[in-house]
């Protein structure tokens, strides 16, 4: 709950794939949908403290081939079984298969929520086809297209590398990688990151499922039936974000998720073996120029704290509420890092856990003072 838009601008519609979802580009809705998938405690790897940053590494003859190789080990196949009930009323069991990664060497795995969505069985491929069928639902996000999964009984899986999102920067060249079982096995495309910080309103084939992805990746690397829920990775071979949409009508666009916006979660569960997203309790309207003009605002990113006659900016009760938070406050850095390149409010505040106490960058009243907020759990 922390982005509300201030108002609706009219706009061209143009349709898109994962489900179906509007998204916000440029002034312009375009509708999208979440990938279709194909019917048929360690301590987590984090980037060394080399202090090098993989997200400036490019490709160079025969990396893509190096980097798929390194990674396929630690992209899975998740195939589950689905019960549908017929207009008659006569129920029937349908198989679906989505894609992974691996993210501890004990058995957390990473992927799409709408991948297991509706599940009564769930089961995990490995890229050598090991199959392992005593696979439960970890956490699902209460904010974005996320759920981690936990194999038991293991400690020697191969677990992903997992980048920096913050730090990515558009015409970064990057590869998504999938394992769905079926016609889209073992799948690989290789493009660009096309824009950063989209928002889209993503739904199932059916329109029957919606919810709002912000601060989404763009992407020209096809995105598929495949890899959703699958690696996108930079050329360093870490991975940035997580396959979630692609567009039915306009060519050459992907989505994903943002990796640094689920580590908090993940850090819980390595940690007490559940999770849930850290909040702060705020609707906020992201800082464009366009819109840093029309509301006259000192700066022209950040996260613009408003209220409607709808709903208070800061919700009673909440973190936000007790560290003094008010309307028309903009929040333009999370721990020091800066609202809007390095990624949306809510992506941010994703890197850490409920409890977590962190500093924001505040301007109220044309003054810059900083407030501390004791993060609460989502619901």
């Amino acid at each position: 709950m922390e982005n509300k838009p201030v108002k609706k601008s009219n706009s061209n519609a143009l349709a898109i794939t994962l489900a179906s979802v509007a998204i916000a580009l440029s002034g312009t809705s375009a509708v999208f949908s979440y990938m279709s998938y194909e019917k048929a405690s360690t301590p987590i790897t984090f980037l060394s403290g080399s202090g090098v940053d993989g997200n400036s590494a490019n490709f160079v003859e025969g990396s893509v081939a190096d980097i798929v190789e390194k990674v396929s080990e630690s992209v899975v196949s998740i195939v589950t079984s689905v019960k549908t009930t017929s207009f008659f009323g006569y129920s029937s069991e349908s198989q679906a298969a989505g894609t992974g990664i691996i993210v501890t060497s004990d058995g957390y795995i990473l992927t799409n929520k709408h991948v297991i969505d509706g599940a009564t069985k769930i089961s995990v491929v490995l890229d050598d086809g090991t199959t392992f069928t005593d696979v439960e639902v970890a956490a699902v996000d209460s904010l974005n297209d996320v759920a981690f999964l936990k194999v038991d009984g293991v400690s020697d899986l191969k677990a992903a590398t997992l980048g920096d999102s913050k730090t990515i920067s558009v015409g970064q060249q990057v590869i998504a990688i999938g394992n769905a079982l079926g016609q889209y096995q073992n799948s690989v495309t290789s493009g660009i990151i096309s824009g950063t910080g989209r928002s889209l309103t993503a739904t199932d084939s059916t329109g029957s499922m919606s919810e709002t992805l912000s601060d989404m990746i763009q992407t020209d690397a096809a995105i598929n039936s495949g890899n959703s829920g699958g690696p996108l990775v930079n050329a360093a071979g870490e991975v940035i974000g997580i396959n979630t949409a692609t567009s039915s009508t306009a060519e050459n666009m992907g989505f994903a998720i943002p990796i640094s916006s689920v580590k908090g979660m993940l850090a819980q569960l390595i940690e007490k073996g559940e999770a849930s997203r850290a909040y702060i309790g705020v609707y906020s309207v992201e800082i464009t120029p366009e819109l840093a003009k029309e509301y006259n605002l000192p700066v022209s990113a950040g996260a613009y704290l408003y209220s409607s006659s709808k709903y208070s900016a800061v919700i009673s009760g909440s973190p936000a509420e007790k560290a003094g938070l008010k309307d028309k406050d903009i929040i333009t850095a999370v721990n020091g890092v800066k609202i809007g390149s390095a990624g949306s409010l809510s992506s941010l505040i994703g890197e850490y856990k409920p409890g977590d106490i962190v500093q924001l960058t505040v301007i109220r009243d044309g003054k810059e003072i900083a407030v501390n907020v004791e993060l609460g759990a989502s619901k």
